[in-house]
């Protein structure tokens, strides 16, 4: 019984340990990982992550773990694990140019990278992607350098502009676009999952294509992802919308794609235009008609944007807009929160009898709620100052 019991306790601990599934990784300063790499003639994986990163920890856990993975890996590269924000990662991070997390380099035993990727991959992702790190036809290092000596095969550059998708490079979409400028059917189905890959910008050929030829890559991936897709590419749109000619080109979209909320959406779409450019004018005149047009249900929602007019503009007509909103929320739920803001609106318009009368009900209702009212007051002496 004893000998069972010490065997099993061996076993459970060569299992746990000596026979360890999953990826190698190797400890050592960044000149003797170079040095091994070197000796082996091999390419060197690093995963250059960050300690808060969440991405890297689910990697770290259910995907460098898996046998396939470590058998993969464990044969082809020097593998090494380089938190990007301490030692000598911090030198490395400048060096790589790396701006996300987990960022996957493959690089040569004289520090060069050769292929990369950003972001989670799950474990047949990050072997096809391996697979691309060795081969110099797929790799963008070799590929790149093909390229600029004047290379424009059509695998060349499918192959350029995959790899630098999974870059997260911004220069993709130019290469996407030369691949696609060499074939003449766009129909084909690795075409279309080439488009349908890389379109991101409403404002690209290949997202008029996928937008012109719906039914295409409805079939193709069914109805849920090419929403999906189209949502993705407006929300693209929307962040790096500059003029009224993006906002419109985004408009146009949700007539064709959205028609029974095209309106609503719209409206949303250019409060949060001007918004963001602290345009109160034009924002008021959107949000005014949005609301009228669709109430809102919440009280804080109205409130906060009442609020938010007061904070931010000294125009009486657009104060006169959040004072009706700030009414209307009041309609909907009378509190301390939102009569205090018709207080304040009120004072900013220089109307100081209403101000002072919503100032006071406010404070009656701070006090049926044990409320801490104490900017009411600060207000109310203004009033009266």
């Amino acid at each position: 019984m004893k000998k069972y019991l010490i065997l099993l306790a061996f076993a459970l601990l060569i299992g746990s340990n000596g026979f360890a599934q999953g990826i190698e990784f190797t400890p050592g300063t960044w000149k003797e990982i170079k040095a091994k790499a070197a000796k082996e003639d091999k390419l060197i994986f690093m995963d250059a992550y960050a300690e808060w990163c969440g991405p890297c920890k689910k990697m770290a856990r259910d995907v460098f773990t898996e046998k396939e993975v470590g058998d993969y890996f464990n044969a082809h590269f020097v593998n090494v694990k380089m938190d990007m924000e301490k030692g000598e990662g911090i030198g490395l991070s400048s060096d790589f140019g790396v701006q996300a997390y987990p960022t996957l380099l493959f690089i040569n035993s004289e520090g060069k990278a050769v292929h990369r990727a950003v972001g989670y991959h799950t474990t047949d992702l990050l072997i096809g992607l391996a697979d691309a790190a060795k081969d110099p036809n797929r790799n963008t290092g070799s590929i790149t350098a093909r390229y600029d000596a004047g290379d424009r095969s059509p695998q060349l550059l499918f192959n350029l502009a995959m790899a630098r998708y999974d870059a997260m490079d911004g220069t993709y979409v130019k290469i996407a676009d030369e691949y696609l400028a060499t074939q003449k059917d766009w129909n084909t189905d690795d075409n279309l999952s080439f488009i349908f890959r890389m379109a991101d910008d409403l404002n690209s050929k290949m997202a008029d294509y996928l937008m012109n030829n719906r039914g295409l890559f409805e079939d193709k991936y069914g109805k849920q992802a090419v929403t999906g897709k189209v949502d993705e590419m407006v929300q693209n749109t929307i962040s790096h919308a500059e003029t009224e000619a993006d906002l419109k080109k985004v408009e146009t979209l949700y007539t064709k794609t959205y028609p029974e909320r095209a309106s609503e959406l719209s409206a949303q779409l250019r409060m949060g235009f001007y918004a963001q450019r602290e345009d109160w004018t034009n924002f008021a005149k959107v949000a005014d008609k949005y609301f009228k047009e669709f109430p809102a249900e919440d009280w804080t929602v109205l409130n906060d944007l009442a609020w938010m007019y007061y904070d931010a503009v000294d125009s009486k007509k657009e104060l006169k807009c959040a004072l009706g909103w700030a009414k209307q929320s009041v309609k909907m739920d009378k509190n301390y929160a939102n009569t205090d803001t018709v207080a304040s609106l009120y004072y900013k318009l220089g109307k100081k009898g209403k101000a002072l009368k919503y100032a006071n009900e406010a404070i009656a209702l701070a006090k049926a709620t044990d409320e801490d009212y104490s900017p009411t007051e600060l207000l109310i002496q203004k009033i009266k100052g």
